[in-house]
């Protein structure tokens, strides 16, 4: 007898239904309660599998109709959401603009990636259109270098634990110069993307005025002008290694160095901006209008900053 279609429509929505309300489907038990054969489920439930895979890629959500081996049933389970939504996005390409970390048409082609592969199509255009002001006025870096390649064959061996060695464009002097690096950690701030990693050469070492084992050298990428991974290796201890997220905390515009602590009154009106620019800060004291503040920071990178608020800070010590 063939089937009615108005039945199979629904009988599909019945077990979409109880899917999507966490119900377990068990085929013998839907094939007698709608007086078809347990094939005839299963055409259902592959049919339904079909509709959540062309639905993924609509609005992002991944739901998998599994079998439950131990229930003896079909559920249905969200494995994880791929997409971002049209919020996401739009902030996501707001702070690569602003960011100015790459060349223009670097910049333009992550951008057009990101759109393509994160947001619906239907809205695509939308996202678009609410960035092209910015990325038609967008200023890209004076050193124009392209090192994506670079920082990714650093990001290499810094999982892989391998030294590299590097021919460094000097800030100081624009000479070039040669280093045998352990890299331990990729960083970004202030426009550019840097590579934090421990000196191996003794000779060199006593050249810096801060160097041990717990303070890091920084180096800009776009100033590294040939890499080379080593195939010789080198191992950090658990206990010793390099966290790059408390260093965070503590750099101020990458400039390394000893690792100290300042104490200073605040007397602007936004507090919060202060915290936010220095996480490790913390409020002492809260009077005549101000606040004394401390904070544990890395290098003399902080001094540039207390200087460029002028009259609003009163260092106290540091």
């Amino acid at each position: 007898m063939e089937e009615i279609k108005g039945d199979k429509v629904e009988r599909v929505i019945g077990i979409y239904t109880k899917l999507i309300n966490g119900y377990l489907i068990n085929k013998t038990e839907e094939a007698q309660c709608y007086g078809v054969n347990e094939r005839t489920i299963q055409r259902d439930i592959d049919d339904i599998r079909n509709y959540f895979e062309n639905k993924a890629m609509k609005d992002g959500f991944i739901n998998a109709v599994v079998y439950d081996r131990i229930s003896k049933g079909y559920r249905l389970e969200q494995v994880y959401k791929i997409q971002l939504t049209n919020s996401e996005v739009l902030a996501v390409c707001k702070i690569l603009l602003d960011s100015r970390a790459f060349t223009k048409v670097e910049m333009t082609d992550v951008l057009d990636k990101l759109i393509a592969c994160c947001v619906p199509k239907a809205n695509q255009k939308l996202v678009t259109d609410l960035i092209s002001n910015e990325v038609f006025h967008y200023v890209e870096p004076r050193h124009r270098t392209v090192f994506i390649d670079t920082m990714w064959c650093v990001g290499q061996a810094i999982r892989n634990c391998k030294y590299i060695e590097i021919e460094y464009e000097r800030t100081k002097d624009k000479a070039v110069v040669k280093r045998k690096l352990k890299p331990v950690a990729i960083m970004f701030s202030e426009y550019y993307f840097y590579l934090t990693a421990f000196i191996d050469d003794e000779k060199v070492r006593k050249d810096f005025d801060i160097i041990n084992d717990s303070f890091p050298t920084i180096y800009r990428m776009d100033r590294i002008k040939k890499l080379k991974v080593m195939d010789e290796g080198f191992r950090i201890p658990y206990s010793s290694r390099f966290e790059e997220g408390e260093f965070r905390k503590r750099v101020q515009f990458m400039y390394g160095g000893e690792l100290q602590r300042v104490k200073f009154k605040y007397l602007g009106t936004d507090v919060d901006a202060v915290l936010d620019r220095l996480p490790t800060a913390k409020i002492l004291a809260e009077e005549d209008g101000g606040y004394t503040i401390s904070a544990e920071v890395f290098g003399t990178g902080i001094d540039m900053w207390l200087r460029s608020q002028g009259d609003r800070v009163e260092v106290i010590s540091g």
